[in-house]
């Protein structure tokens, strides 16, 4: 079996496929926390794995995307203690198989290229990737099938967060949308606020990459929101929550040894 995992800012998301049937047999996300040590990534994989009736001793290879460098550090020892091989980091030495247009390759985020790798191979090109983490991130592919770049926004949490903290008066709210976009409460105007103004941000910048493109394209949302927002627009064609670890997946097998 092979371990992915994607290290973000905010989560990491790990997945255990069967090489064999190409299949996803398991998936689950946990919090990224920079001090974990290798031994503690170790156990709550097992823990995890266990809750699966799976083994972390069934485990013959992992690949990892990042972009905490503790973490990636923390969990490539936990591979090498307790799976005992050396795990693929996704980074420029690595060949993702998809041709990269940018002005500096190696600035792009390992889990953007995974990310774009994987939404060509399931959605073809042209596509948008809206990745909706700790950064609000679109991954452009264009009509070629090249990475040609993106847009980096900051993600709807994050932008709540410091609302809340450099607010005063204003407070956490629960992130579901309000009956009505003018809001009658401070509650239902924060609401309002935040989700439809993502809604407006997804829609806006959307429309405009598209236009740049030239031609209609795919448009793929991942991330912890997604369902939420994509129920709100039709600028979302599909939610898909596996994105990620299958481009990990796909990554692996074109540089499997």
């Amino acid at each position: 079996m092979l371990l992915v995992v994607d290290i973000g800012n905010t989560h990491a998301k790990f997945g255990l496929f069967d090489v064999e049937e190409r299949r996803l047999l398991a998936s689950w996300r946990a919090v990224t926390d920079h001090e974990r040590t290798a031994d503690e990534w170790g156990v709550l994989v097992e823990r995890f794995l266990a809750l699966r009736s799976l083994r972390l001793s069934d485990v013959r290879d992992a690949i990892i995307s990042s972009v905490v460098p503790p973490a990636t550090a923390a969990v490539a020892e936990m591979v090498g203690t307790y799976v005992g091989v050396s795990p693929l980091v996704v980074g420029a030495d690595v060949d993702v198989g998809i041709p990269i247009r940018h002005v500096n390759p190696e600035e792009v985020g390992a889990d953007r290229l995974v990310n774009a790798v994987a939404a060509l191979h399931r959605y073809g090109a042209p596509c948008v990737v809206i990745d909706l983490g700790t950064a609000t991130t679109f991954d452009v592919i264009s009509p070629e099938g090249a990475y040609v770049g993106g847009v980096i926004a900051p993600g709807l949490e994050l932008s709540a967060e410091a609302l809340f903290r450099r607010a005063a008066r204003l407070f956490k709210v629960e992130y579901r949308f309000p009956p009505a976009v003018i809001g009658h409460s401070t509650v239902t105007a924060m609401q309002s606020g935040l989700l439809w103004g993502y809604v407006g941000l997804i829609e806006g910048l959307t429309r405009r990459v598209v236009a740049e493109l030239g031609q209609p394209a795919t448009v793929v949302a991942t991330g912890g929101l997604a369902e939420l927002l994509a129920e709100q627009t039709e600028a979302i064609h599909v939610v898909d929550q596996e994105l990620t670890v299958d481009g990990l997946f796909l990554i692996w097998q074109r540089n499997r040894r």
